[in-house]
């Protein structure tokens, strides 16, 4: 069976689904997804907080310009909780004062405050742990389902069609249109295939007979602990200066503790590792006080990252028309409002607006380039 569009989109994650929310009202899209649900692998097993001091220069840049989206979202967003405030505390042993330095000397809203200060908003922290603390008051907790949600519904309301259970089989390029073979015995044809397939984004291009460009996927792990007796609704997200350890509010009367592993792994349905459940755990406790009985849930996702660990957006420049959008690594939530509107310009040859700036550090093809 097989059927033309306009947009073939690989992927149906927060990255692709927006993407074809963006496209659909001028372009018949196509999302297409291997597995039964959408975002079953990465977006739906984020615990997403949005922090603008995240991850390189570009990621800030789209972080900063999503803001406005999270904080007076579209009147049809469907959800009444798509940002909740909530800060970030950053604690900072004898051995991490230069990771505060740093971060602090960002400008960008995280200022040193006292340790008596740091006990007052999260009291399970042990004395003598810290030496220093800086506190990042504009981060806000978002709802990611709701937010995915919204974007396959303005998908679907702008002519789009989401295709669950068909995986990639074939992409070739023949008589001016990309042919996207599934699976589910559907064949697509479309000009213009966008690639937002996260972990497999190598692998689909490899499919359509392209270079990789050196994705890497990475095992993160999480777990639920109970924190009685602490109340810890209105607590900040509390962290390592060196970002190895943090627990955030989950569930109003949880907390989500992890590790913070990047162990490269390879694209599949990611399992946590016990090892890394109890060094999380272990990690906290030597900053806080809190006894765990035991884990009460714990997961694992892929965070994917290009090889500088930057975004990937763009086209590619050894086939005509497929399109690139990978490398969100841990930060494709708290970006995506910014990173959809740019990548549905850049598809469509419109002004990017303020982020025309990233484009040369965003290029895919920068991994393609031997100097001469």
């Amino acid at each position: 069976m097989s059927e033309n569009f306009d947009v073939a989109v690989i992927g149906a994650g927060i990255v692709g689904a927006s993407i074809a929310a963006r496209l659909a009202p001028t372009h018949r899209v196509a999302l297409v997804e291997a597995e039964e649900q959408a975002g079953y692998h990465t977006t739906g097993r984020s615990a997403a907080i949005w922090v603008r001091n995240y991850g390189p220069p570009a990621v800030r840049v789209l972080t900063g310009l999503s803001r406005d989206f999270f904080k007076a979202p579209p009147e049809d967003i469907g959800t009444d909780h798509l940002a909740i405030d909530r800060s970030i505390l950053y604690l900072a042993p004898a051995d991490q004062g230069e990771h505060l330095d740093e971060l602090i000397a960002q400008d960008l809203g995280i200022e040193e405050v006292s340790l008596a200060k740091a006990k007052a908003l999260c009291p399970a922290m042990i004395d003598g742990y810290a030496t220093r603390a800086a506190l990042e008051v504009d981060g806000f907790d978002m709802d990611v389902a709701g937010l995915h949600q919204y974007f396959l519904r303005k998908m679907r309301q702008g002519g789009g069609q989401i295709l669950l259970r068909n995986r990639a089989g074939r992409i070739e390029r023949k008589a001016g249109a990309w042919q996207v073979e599934t699976s589910g015995g559907l064949v697509i044809n479309a000009p213009i295939v966008v690639n937002a397939a996260g972990a497999w984004g190598d692998r689909v291009a490899e499919i359509a007979g392209l270079a990789p460009i050196g994705m890497v996927p990475c095992r993160r792990t999480a777990a639920i602990i109970d924190p009685a007796p602490f109340q810890v609704e209105h607590w900040p997200m509390v962290q390592s200066a060196s970002h190895d350890w943090y627990v955030r509010t989950e569930a109003r009367t949880k907390l989500m503790v992890t590790p913070c592993d990047e162990t490269p792994d390879i694209p599949h349905d990611v399992q946590p590792d016990e090892l890394d459940i109890a060094i999380g755990i272990d990690r906290m406790q030597h900053a806080l006080n809190i006894e765990v009985k035991r884990v009460e849930h714990s997961w694992a996702g892929l965070r994917t990252f290009a090889p500088d660990r930057t975004l990937a957006f763009g086209y590619d420049n050894a086939a005509e028309s497929f399109f690139w959008a990978v490398g969100q690594g841990g930060y494709g939530i708290q970006t995506v409002p910014a990173a959809s509107s740019l990548i549905a310009a850049m598809i469509k040859h419109e002004d990017p607006g303020a982020a025309a700036s990233i484009l040369p550090e965003i290029d895919p093809m920068r991994f393609r380039r031997v100097d001469r």
